[in-house]
């Protein structure tokens, strides 16, 4: 069976369909297509979001009619939690299991009445940035829509009992959120939605490495905010760093940003990721240049201390260095922020997240087997 709206869900056919799959008009699009009104769909989401039941049984509003034709062919799945770690700051890191046994991480960020929740898009991850934990993992394949909210309900659950609330998602976590592209629209839709979980499009952040085509997609399908993993200003650096630069250089890139900006809002900002590496790209000439290809583009700098993990080759830049290097950009006009590392004794810390990949490329086995065996130690490995 397949069922298309704004989404697209497949079943295979002793699978039934996951209502947490769908957003409002996907599932308006079902229940009509059952011979039934559209706010029935309504209720439905009403009853999973707002009252956190997912047996349909227990929906009473709906008749028992509905309730079974609409039981013999969907359910409300969610992932599954197997590890929690709680960091010394408070962070707290989850590994769900996800499909075909794989696992990936989830990372909650408590800030001053703030709760962020950083969320993964992918199992693994197709890209292999070289300062990036993640990419060595390898890759096994996208997240369902379900698996990317549902990472959101579970964290909300548990916030919950303590009478909190998340107040902001970044989809920064696993994986490249724009190669994963239905999925991904699909869950921030229902993470804005009033019948979903209802946050602004303005706290709800799509962090990408620059897959240009689909900044432009973006662009034509939603209005969430946007981050782009930058982390050198000139394309040789960028080609080392983020290889998919190779593809998409950073002129055809911040082309692509000003079009998304132009679509979106006209005092809407872009973020700016700069992941801070000690003599590869802090150096102050560099910050010259950042400041050059940046002009003319609305934008706030978030400079992230480099976050080690073992066998990556790289050192986080000094204090003083980082210091120097944002406030050049502030006196050249720019809004910019030194991110303050969470959850680093977890692993937990940007970068660092792997959860359990069954990957598919043979890019972990290349990577575990040019470690040490003192690195191999230090590997947070579930």
């Amino acid at each position: 069976m397949k069922f298309v709206s704004d989404s697209t869900m497949s079943l295979s056919r002793d699978q039934k369909l996951n209502l947490f799959s769908t957003d409002r008009k996907g599932l308006e699009r079902l229940v009509s297509d059952l011979g039934w009104s559209n706010y029935r769909a309504r209720q439905i989401l009403r009853w999973i979001y707002h009252r956190r039941i997912q047996d349909l049984d227990l929906m009473t509003d709906l008749s028992k009619s509905f309730r079974k034709q609409l039981g013999e062919i969907a359910e409300a799945r969610l992932p599954q939690i197997i590890g929690k770690e709680i960091s010394t700051d408070g962070t707290t890191k989850w590994l769900t299991r996800v499909a075909n046994g794989n696992s990936v991480e989830m990372v909650l960020i408590p800030d001053s009445g703030r709760y962020t929740l950083c969320v993964s898009s992918q199992i693994g991850c197709m890209l292999d940035c070289s300062f990036c934990s993640t990419g060595k993992q390898g890759f096994n394949g996208n997240l369902e829509a379900s698996e990317i909210i549902g990472q959101v309900y579970l964290a909300e659950q548990e916030l919950s009992k303590e009478g909190k609330s998340i107040t902001n998602v970044v989809l920064m976590g696993m994986g490249e959120p724009l190669l994963n592209f239905d999925s991904v629209v699909l869950a921030t839709n229902m993470m804005m939605d009033d019948l979903g979980f209802g946050l602004s499009k303005r706290r709800i952040t799509v962090s990408t490495a620059g897959y240009v085509p689909g900044i432009y997609k973006l662009a034509e399908t939603t209005d969430v905010s946007l981050a782009i993993s930058l982390h050198a200003p000139n394309d040789a650096l960028r080609d080392v760093l983020v290889p998919i630069n190779r593809k998409y250089p950073i002129a055809e890139l911040l082309k692509a940003c000003r079009h998304y900006l132009k679509q979106v809002s006209d005092k809407r900002a872009l973020t700016i990721e700069y992941t801070m590496l000690r003599g590869v790209n802090d150096k102050l000439e560099q910050a010259v240049e950042l400041s050059e290809i940046l002009k003319d583009l609305r934008c706030k700098i978030n400079l992230i201390p480099f976050n080690p993990f073992p066998g990556s080759g790289y050192e986080r830049s000094e204090e003083k260095t980082i210091r120097k290097f944002q406030d050049f950009l502030v006196g050249r006009g720019y809004a910019t922020l030194k991110r303050t590392t969470r959850g680093e004794d977890i692993s937990a810390a940007c970068g660092q997240l792997i959860g359990a990949v069954d990957d598919r490329t043979n890019r972990q086995e290349r990577y575990l087997s040019g470690l040490k065996s003192s690195e191999l130690q230090q590997l947070n490995l579930p």
